[in-house]
Parts: C-alpha cells; structure tokens; sequence
C-alpha cells in the first residue's frame, strides 16, 4: 500500500482537472479543456479521467489517504457536480476530504507555468501580487489577490471596470508587476492591461485552475466533515430553484 497518496479534483471552471500525488514525488494530472464553442463535459470526463489518473500513477484507490477537492467560485453546474463526486468517494473509501479555494489554487497555479508562459519580461519569476480572476458569466468575474502565499483581498464579485479601478488603485502592493491570471483575465485583458496588470498570452497554463495545486494545498490541511463540505459561490446561481408551495 502506498500511503500518503492524494486525490485532487476541481471542476470550477468549463474544464474538468484531476490530480493525484504519490508521496515518492510522482505527481499526474488529467484534464479536459473544451474549446469556447463546446459546452463544459464534467459529468460525462470526471470519473474516466480519475481512474486514468489512478492508473497513470500506478495506485489504487486502497492508496488514497485524502480526496482535496476546490470548492470555488466558479459555476454553478460544476462546482456542485465536483462536489458531490468528491463527497460520494470520500464515503465510499472512508476517506477525509479537504476543501481549497479555487481562486487560491488559480493564484498558486503560476509556480506550473514556465517564464515563457507567463511572458514577464525583466521578471522571470513573479515576484509581486498574483490576481486570480476567474470568469463568473453576466459580465462579471470573481477575484483574489494573492502575495507570498497570503490573501491580500478577499474573494469578490466585480464588473471587470470594478476591478481594474480596485486594483490600480492599491499602490502599495510594490513596484513588481501585478499578474492577472484566469479565464477572467484573458476575456478582460484590455481591461485590466490598461490598469497595469500583466496578463500572460492566452494559452499560457497559469491561466489554468489545476487540480494538482488543489492537491498540493489540500495535502496539509485539515480536513472537514463530509456533510459540511459545501460550494462557495459567491453570489446567487443563475438559475434559482422555486421555493417550495406554502
């Protein structure tokens, strides 16, 4: 048996991302990114891409010590099937199960990406804020800000304007460029380029929200109960259910 072997999944974005972590250091991941004009496919890739995963590392579940799941913001639909998915396993496999910010993972996400990718010239490593925006639909997006592996404003929704004047305005976040990473950044890059953040080219992999740093954040936290594990949307989804009849 192989201890210590760590499951990450996220599925807050179009993109459905899993993970697993062999503590001898051997660490796969497996996605499924549809193109802008394919719908999102989270029910249909994230069980095959879990037992791809598996037997890509070379484990079972027998192996797994912890299932890390990111608990968003994101969208509705996915966040709440990844969710239970994750839910589901940790009590078929008796397994602990941690929740991880999505945005923080987005944020962390960049330590995965080359200096190519992240195309910061005079700065090949990042040095300054991280903004993790992540693309909430209705013209809208949800952000962090991020430093050193500490939050320096909290998760939010923002009207892409919103955000650019919140971020130009917080001089004190240092002279390093500020990074603008996600879904979010790339749809509003005009936006956010004109308040001086950089934003790496659309390809590049930090714009990702990768279940291996799901993974990696979750390996050293503490786990919470089953039942209390629960979607952090942000704000109402878009679709809300009718109250029940009096």
């Amino acid at each position: 048996m192989t201890a210590g072997t760590i499951v990450g999944i996220d599925t807050s974005t179009r993109s459905t991302s899993v993970a697993v972590l062999v503590p001898a250091g051997r660490e796969v991941e497996r996605r499924d990114d549809p193109s802008p004009k394919e719908q999102p496919r989270h029910a249909e890739a994230l069980q095959p891409l879990l037992e791809q995963a598996l037997a890509q590392a070379a484990v079972t579940w027998d192996d797994v010590s912890r299932i890390c799941v990111g608990v968003g913001p994101g969208g509705f639909t996915g966040l709440r099937l990844g969710i239970a998915t994750a839910r589901a396993l940790s009590q078929g496999h008796e397994l602990p199960l941690v929740g991880v910010s999505s945005l923080e993972a987005l944020a962390r996400g960049v330590e995965l990406a080359t200096p190519k990718e992240l195309d910061l010239p005079g700065h090949p490593e990042v040095a300054g804020p991280v903004l993790a925006v992540l693309d909430a639909r209705r013209g809208e997006v949800f952000a962090a800000v991020f430093r050193h592996h500490r939050m320096t404003m909290e998760p939010a929704v923002y009207t892409p304007a919103e955000l650019a004047r919140r971020v130009a305005s917080r001089r004190e976040w240092g002279r390093s460029p500020m990074l603008g990473v996600g879904d979010g950044a790339v749809r509003f890059r005009a936006e956010l380029e004109r308040s001086g953040v950089a934003v790496p080219p659309d390809g590049s992999r930090a714009h990702r929200v990768s279940a291996l740093m799901v993974a990696r954040l979750g390996r050293a936290r503490d786990p919470v109960e089953r039942d209390a594990l629960l979607p952090d949307y942000l704000r109402e989804p878009d679709a809300v259910p009718p109250p029940p009849p009096s």
